[in-house]
């Protein structure tokens, strides 16, 4: 393999470099490539117009977070080979390489039952199996996949990308509100990084970084509830799902839809699990699926002849998106009827038809799950105390309430 070395400059960090061998290989292929057509924060755009980063640039950054992760836990005497520091970098930057376009948008409509981190998975084994790299980075990267699966020996390789304080999630927080320009989301991720260390083969961090993992935790708290899931952006996203949805059921009753050969294969097929497992065809197309083929078919369907397709994708292409109220408790039967009657008589079409014009949702996020791995804080007497024990701020009610917001979503 042909030894090259890149330097990438980056908004947030600043200049990073990208070393040769295995991680430049993965950075040129095409899989990663198809990252840099799908936006980070799919369809936080119509909220915040700067948020067209891609998730390329964040798988690079996590990357980035990772070799700086590993070089503090190595300075403190913590055991990690090159190997495992090239496989552990290789695991976080393909992470997410298995989404779809327009973030879990794809995961609700084009395919059934399997989730992006699946998905990612598939694609990293056939990335492994590339017969353009040398045994030795085959070798990492069955290495990073066992990592990244967790099956390997060093449990603390695997929390570093997934955990309730890993290198993904402090990327992502400092990237998304700095594009966005929300400052309530922005983290002290090197120092985070500077406090990190292991204790019996977990990852911990130095009581001395208690208040920045405090803040980490606010700020991805109020990220959740004022970018991720803000009303305008969930609103948006079950619009695009009411489009899809009607797309494929005038898929299925024969209807011929302009759309990119890898869309079809998708709105004119099953692809469940099993499909996507066992069919080489499926992962094939999924990987010549971007932001793009979506929103060049809905900018065609806005003119098409189908009026339940065209009004949807009209308001999607110019951002007449569903109105949103918030529900004290589920629709009832009346109310829903109330609904079906208001889209029948004013488009003239069927109840199922009427259907498509409105949704109900709950959207709901919390801040620190207590059935998963805590955060070990390190005392200097060398006792580890979960975050929500040690903290004078924060406490385990506080941190695990989980609010939830009922909302009705409809064509105004």
């Amino acid at each position: 393999m042909e030894r090259t070395r890149k330097i990438v400059n980056d908004p947030v960090f600043g200049f990073l470099n990208i070393p040769d061998g295995v991680l430049f290989f993965i950075l040129q292929h095409p899989y990663m490539q198809r990252l840099n057509r799908i936006r980070q924060l799919g369809l936080s755009f119509f909220v915040y117009p700067g948020a067209m980063h891609s998730r390329f640039l964040h798988s690079i950054g996590a990357m980035h977070l990772m070799q700086e992760a590993i070089g503090v836990l190595r300075a403190k005497g913590v055991d990690i080979t090159d190997n495992e520091c090239t496989a552990s970098m290789a695991a976080i930057l393909m992470h997410d390489i298995g989404h779809g376009p327009f973030s879990h948008v794809m995961e609700h409509t084009l395919v059934e039952g399997i989730t992006h981190e699946e998905i990612s998975l598939m694609m990293m084994k056939n990335i492994q199996n590339s017969e353009s790299i040398t045994v030795e980075d085959k070798n990492i990267l069955k290495l990073a996949i066992d990592i990244f699966q967790d099956k390997y020996e060093k449990h603390f390789l695997h929390q570093l990308i997934s955990s309730q304080l890993d290198v993904d999630r402090l990327d992502y927080l400092c990237r998304d509100s700095f594009f966005c320009g929300v400052t309530e989301g922005s983290v002290a991720s090197a120092r985070i990084l500077k406090m990190m260390n292991v204790v019996d083969n977990h990852l911990v961090v130095e009581a001395k970084g208690i208040y920045s993992v405090e803040k980490f935790l606010v700020a991805r708290r109020l990220m959740y509830w004022q970018v991720y899931l803000h009303h305008t952006s969930v609103a948006a996203e079950q619009l695009l799902i009411k489009i899809l949805e009607r797309a494929k059921q005038l898929a299925r009753s024969g209807k011929e839809l302009f759309c990119s050969p890898a869309l079809h294969y998708f709105l004119y097929n099953r692809i469940t699990c099993e499909v996507m497992q066992t069919q080489n065809e499926a992962l094939s197309w999924y990987t010549l699926l971007d932001d793009s083929d979506l929103l060049s078919a809905i900018k065609v369907w806005s003119t098409g002849d189908d009026m339940v397709l065209r009004e949807l994708c009209d308001a999607f292409t110019n951002r007449k998106l569903f109105k949103g109220e918030i529900l004290l408790e589920s629709l009832l039967d009346d109310e829903y009827k109330s609904l079906i009657d208001k889209y029948v008589h004013r488009y003239g079409i069927t109840n199922e038809e009427a259907s498509y014009f409105f949704v109900e949702h709950v959207s709901t996020s919390n801040t620190y799950s207590e059935k998963g791995e805590s955060i070990g804080i390190l005392f200097k007497d060398g006792a580890v105390r979960d975050i929500a024990e040690a903290s004078d701020m924060l406490n385990m009610e506080t941190l695990t309430y989980k609010p939830q917001k009922r909302y009705l979503f409809y064509m105004k």
